[in-house]
């Protein structure tokens, strides 16, 4: 119960600082700019080294066995080739990694506990619809009481609570059951090439029902800049779905969770590439027989506001 690791921030530098004990002094262990990230997950098993999420020397944040002592990275557990590692599920029994978070278009996991995969697998087939998504929100001490949501891009889902001994699931509450009777809009993972040859993943949401020839669309780009839209409910792109607009979505260069060299795209880009970002994705949709090329809409806030205001003044 100790706190024996932080965080420190001076300037453009991050330091991370460690003591043994809670009498110690923090000693700076690792310091590095900000274009790098190190966050410190756990310690392991022999409470001396820990796992890491970490883009040190390489272009995807990946999730590694670190070694105070001696300052140095031990293993690489896991790195995906297309997209950060966003997290990772820890046992409190073993002190070992059961699984790694990432988000491609949308959240998944690697296992690398073969009893996690298999409760989680279980689980899943004791859901009422398996093609809901799973969020384990904690767990018992001795993990095998585990709370759980499901979610997807039209349902806010309902709880759960899972026990492992008995493979038994108990549902305790609905998190939305009064948008049960609406008929929400699917959100479709796209991607386009831009004028400069770089790779944008987006989402595109349709309006039900409704052919999807000559849209009105809506483009709508995510604020940040450094952030990412996400897979899942999204009441106002299911609002104007509903309305009968089709909704753009695209994670221009810079947003994060697809490595450093497609962030670092976006250094002094505002207004510049990352707007022919979005531009060539409203082209794309033109090409594609989707867009009406006569409506055309754009709204955001924050960074989305900024791209708002340069779209209305470069491409009326």
């Amino acid at each position: 119960g100790a706190v024996r690791m932080v965080t420190l921030v001076e300037g453009a530098t991050t330091y991370i600082c460690h003591r043994k004990t809670a009498q110690d002094k923090f000693e700076k262990i690792l310091s590095f700019s900000f274009k790098d990230s190190f966050e410190a997950i756990a310690f392991d098993a022999n409470n001396e080294h820990i796992y890491a999420l970490s883009n040190i020397n390489r272009d995807k944040a990946a999730l590694v066995r670190y070694d105070i002592a001696n300052n140095k990275e031990l293993d690489l557990i896991f790195e995906h080739p297309e997209v950060d590692c966003t997290g990772c599920r820890i046992s409190r029994l073993t002190w070992k990694p059961q699984a790694v978070i990432y988000e491609a278009w949308k959240q998944e996991m690697h296992f690398l506990d073969a009893d996690f995969a298999q409760n989680y697998q279980q689980l899943k087939s004791l859901l009422p619809n398996n093609q809901l998504e799973i969020a384990v929100i904690s767990r018992s001490l001795d993990e095998k009481i585990w709370l759980v949501r499901t979610y997807s891009d039209r349902q806010l889902g309902s709880f759960y609570v899972y026990n492992t001994t008995t493979n038994t699931l108990q549902f305790l509450a609905d998190n939305s059951p009064w948008m049960d009777k609406y008929e929400l809009a699917e959100m479709r993972p796209i991607k386009y090439t831009t004028r400069d040859g770089l790779t944008v993943h987006g989402y595109l949401t349709l309006p039900v029902g409704v052919e999807a020839s000559k849209l009105p669309v809506v483009v709508n780009p995510h604020g940040g800049p450094w952030a990412r839209d996400h897979w899942g409910f999204n009441p106002e792109v299911q609002f104007l779905a509903n309305r009968g607009y089709a909704v753009l979505q695209m994670n221009f260069r810079g947003s994060v969770g697809f490595g450093r060299k497609f962030w670092e795209a976006s250094f002094k880009q505002w207004g510049l590439t990352m707007q022919n970002d979005i531009t060539d994705g409203v082209q794309w949709l033109i090409e594609q027989g989707i867009a009406d090329p006569q409506r055309i809409a754009i709204y955001g806030a924050s960074y989305g506001g900024y791209a708002t205001l340069a779209g209305i003044t470069f491409t009326p």
